[in-house]
């Protein structure tokens, strides 16, 4: 019999392969990822951004260099450090990110319609503790 841990991970990694199944972009979970911490944060620099996504700044500076290229983001001077850019979402990306998440959304609220008033309460109160789980400290 799984544990309580086991269950948990399959279930959320069952659902995150499912809700990646409803993408239509050719860009890679990591791109994704990072255009989506640029969206959060505003204009960035490549290491801050780094630091939230938990990375090297080699690596998404890679990452960065794609998107960059794909016009998903523009590089900017820093206004008060002309050694460092500024990463920001160009409106390609913006317009990208906001369907490919109004598409998911879609995907999840028809799904969740089919649940009863207190199965909805309970995934609810779900989310909340999974991302209590997400953000708790090492």
């Amino acid at each position: 019999m799984p544990s309580d841990s086991q269950r948990l991970a399959r279930s959320v990694i069952h659902l995150t392969r499912r809700l990646r199944q409803e993408r239509l972009t050719e860009l890679t979970p990591t791109q994704l990822s990072v255009l989506g911490t640029v969206m959060v944060m505003g204009p960035s620099t490549p290491s801050a951004i780094a630091a939230r996504e938990g990375v090297r700044p080699p690596s998404v500076t890679r990452t960065i260099n794609c998107l960059v290229d794909d016009g998903y983001v523009v590089r900017e001077p820093h206004p008060d450090d002309r050694r460092q850019v500024l990463v920001r979402l160009s409106d390609k990306g913006e317009k990208m990110l906001v369907e490919e998440r109004n598409r998911r959304n879609a995907w999840l609220d028809a799904r969740l319609a089919k649940l009863t008033v207190d199965e909805r309460v309970t995934l609810r109160r779900a989310s909340d503790l999974l991302e209590k789980l997400a953000q708790a400290p090492e």
